[in-house]
C-alpha cells in the first residue's frame, strides 16, 4: 500500500464538479419552480430538497476523499451483498411511483438502493479484478467476473432497466481496462446483446417502448418525448433565456427529472447545453488521467469505474431526451432532481479524489 506524502487532490476535477453542481441547482430551480408552486405551493420545494442532499453529499465526499481508498477493499464484498439485499427489499417492500418500485422508505426518509448499487459494484469489481489480475487474459475468468454481477443487474433491472444497463456497462469497461486481450470482448458483446434481448422480451411494456421510440406521435406515451423535442428545437443557438421556458409549464411532465436537458436546451440554447456537456467531458477526462496515474490497479479501477458510470449515464440521458434511443428513465448527473442520486454520486467523487491524492 503506497504511502501518502501529501494530500493533493485533483483541483481541475473539483472546479468542474462544483461549477456543474452550481449550474445544476440554478437550472433545477428554473425548471421546477412551476411544478413546485402548483403541487406544493412552494416554488423552492425541489430546490430546497436538492440543496440539502447536495450539501450532505459534499460533506460525505470530503470525508471519503480524506480516507485511504484501500480501506474499502475489505468492504467490497459486504457492500455488494448489501446492494443485493436492498434490491430484494425494494421488490418486496418498495414504494411504487409511476408504475415502478424503486424506493425504500425509512421513516421520513426514502432512497433508491439502485444508486448505492452503482458504487457498490464499482468497489466490488475493482476488488475482484485486482484479486484475479494475473488470470484476466483467461476467457473463463472474465466470464465468471461478469456473471458475478448478473444477480444485481437482474434485481435492479426488474424495475429500473436503465440502471441495470449502467451497471452492466461499468462491468464491461472495468474488465476491458484490466484485460490484456481484446478479442474476447466480441464474444462478451454478443452474449450481452443476447442477454439484453431476452431481458427486453420478458416484459411487454419494454417492447412497447421500442414501438413508441420509432413513432412517438402515434402513441399517447410518446407525448413526453415529443414535447422534449419541441423544447430542444425552440431553444435555437442561444435559448429563450433562463427561466423563460414554455415547455416546463406542464407540457413536459415532471420536467425536473429525466427530461431536464430538453429545458436546458430551450432556455440556454445550443451554447448553454454545449457548456454543460463540456463540464461533463472535463470530469470524464480527469477520471481518465487519475486512472492512468493511479498508484495501483485498485485505484485505477475505481477511477475507471467512475468514468464509465458518468460517461454511460450522460450518454444515455441525452440519447433518450433527443429520442436517439428508447425512453429508459435515466437522470442527468448533478442536473436532474434526485437526492439519492446526488449523494451517492458525490460519494463516488470522494473515492476518485482519494485515488487522486495518491497518484504517482
Amino acid at each position: 500500500m503506497p504511502d501518502s506524502k501529501k494530500k493533493k487532490y485533483d483541483y481541475t476535477l473539483l472546479a468542474a464538479l462544483f461549477l456543474l453542481m452550481i449550474m445544476g441547482l440554478v437550472i433545477l430551480y428554473s425548471t421546477s419552480a412551476y411544478n413546485g408552486e402548483v403541487k406544493f405551493h412552494d416554488s423552492f420545494y425541489y430546490l430546497k430538497k436538492q440543496l440539502f442532499a447536495t450539501l450532505l453529499g459534499i460533506a460525505a465526499m470530503f470525508v471519503m476523499a480524506g480516507m485511504d481508498y484501500h480501506i474499502w477493499r475489505r468492504f467490497a464484498i459486504p457492500g455488494y451483498a448489501a446492494a443485493i439485499l436492498l434490491s430484494v427489499a425494494v421488490m418486496l417492500f418498495g414504494d411504487e411511483y409511476n408504475g415502478s418500485k424503486r424506493w425504500l422508505s425509512l421513516g421520513p426518509f426514502s432512497f433508491q438502493p439502485s444508486e448505492f448499487a452503482k458504487v457498490a459494484v464499482i468497489l466490488f469489481l475493482a476488488f475482484l479484478v485486482t484479486k484475479n489480475v494475473k488470470k484476466m487474459g483467461n476467457m473463463k475468468t472474465m466470464f465468471l467476473i461478469m456473471v458475478s454481477i448478473l444477480p444485481i443487474v437482474g434485481l435492479v433491472g426488474a424495475s429500473n432497466l436503465s440502471t441495470a444497463i449502467i451497471i452492466l456497462g461499468i462491468g464491461v469497461i472495468l474488465v476491458f481496462v484490466a484485460s490484456p486481450k481484446y478479442a474476447q470482448f466480441i464474444w462478451m458483446g454478443a452474449l450481452g446483446c443476447g442477454f439484453m434481448g431476452i431481458f427486453l422480451a420478458l416484459e411487454s411494456y419494454r417492447l412497447e417502448r421500442l414501438a413508441i421510440w420509432r413513432n412517438p406521435e402515434k402513441f399517447e406515451k410518446g407525448y413526453q418525448t415529443l414535447q422534449g423535442l419541441y423544447a430542444i428545437g425552440s431553444g435555437g443557438l442561444f435559448g429563450r433565456g433562463l427561466g423563460e421556458s414554455v415547455q416546463k409549464l406542464g407540457f413536459v411532465p415532471e420536467a425536473q427529472n429525466d427530461m431536464i436537458f430538453s429545458i436546458v436546451c430551450e432556455e440556454l440554447g445550443l451554447f448553454g447545453a454545449g457548456f454543460v456537456l463540456i463540464l461533463f467531458l472535463i470530469l470524464i477526462w480527469r477520471f481518465f488521467v487519475i486512472a492512468t496515474h493511479a498508484a495501483d490497479l485498485f485505484g485505477a479501477l475505481i477511477a475507471s469505474g467512475a468514468m464509465a458510470h458518468m460517461m454511460i449515464q450522460v450518454i444515455l440521458n441525452i440519447a433518450v431526451v433527443t429520442n436517439t434511443i428508447p425512453n429508459t428513465g435515466i437522470t442527468l448527473p448533478f442536473i436532474s432532481y434526485g437526492g439519492t442520486s446526488v449523494v451517492f454520486l458525490l460519494l463516488e467523487m470522494g473515492l476518485v479524489l482519494s485515488v487522486s491524492s495518491l497518484v504517482k
